[in-house]
């Protein structure tokens, strides 16, 4: 498939890693460690994060939640639902810093992946990320993976801060945010109505149909390499 563009901007979960390392390995590990976070309870971050927890919780379900213990429990189950909720994603960043830089994980990166991001920097495209998990968890994932540092290849990393993932003005901000026609832009996912979304704010849209994906978009690829720049 040959496309012109400028700059690559891919989702993560799905499309550069495997779905089964963030539900397997990444979501258990935050569930195991997840205690830990009273030791972090000082951080204005964290207690601004639990501050929100307890609103979205009133909003959502009109119901009162005002202890850490308690917002520790409503927090495991947004993880066990894989909620896209900001303030989830950003504590398990957090938590997950400490088992990548232990040696304890190692992002999941396709084989085809690394090889591809080589090819399209030396054709002088830049490229980005853009996932639901935080920032934080996205540089950690591509810094420690089982490919080596592949960090270096990406020149921004948007996450929900942004905007959500199947809305349209979200995709709009980051075009703006990186100077550039979104249709110089190519997004890559394998979730349909992310494609949608982003196809309506003018990117062009590829769809990554690695393995168990059934979903159907009009240009679909199995993998990175059958993507050809122009």
């Amino acid at each position: 498939m040959k496309i012109d563009c400028d700059y690559i901007l891919t989702d993560i979960e799905g499309t550069t890693t495997s779905i089964s390392f963030v539900q397997d390995i990444l979501f258990p590990y935050f569930l195991s460690h997840i205690n830990e976070i009273y030791l972090l309870s000082d951080m204005n971050e964290v207690k601004y994060i639990f501050g929100k927890v307890m609103r979205i919780v009133k909003k959502e379900e009109n119901r009162d939640i005002t202890t850490s213990e308690e917002v520790i429990e409503q927090l495991k189950i947004w993880c066990k639902e894989d909620r896209k909720i900001t303030q989830l994603k950003t504590l398990q960043g957090i938590l997950w810093q400490k088992g990548y830089q232990s040696g304890e994980l190692f992002g999941h990166i396709y084989d085809d992946v690394p090889i591809m991001l080589e090819n399209w920097e030396l054709l002088g495209k830049k490229m980005g990320v853009f996932s639901s998990g935080s920032v934080i968890a996205q540089k950690l994932l591509f810094s420690h993976s089982t490919k080596g540092n592949l960090s270096t290849f990406f020149s921004h990393y948007f996450d929900t801060n942004t905007g959500h993932k199947r809305e349209t003005d979200t995709y709009s901000l980051i075009a703006n945010e990186i100077s550039l026609s979104p249709n110089r832009i190519l997004f890559l996912s394998d979730v349909v109505e992310e494609l949608e979304a982003a196809e309506k704010a003018g990117l062009q849209t590829v769809q990554v149909k690695r393995e168990g994906n059934v979903q159907s978009w009009k240009q679909a690829v199995l993998d990175f390499s059958e993507i050809v720049l122009k």
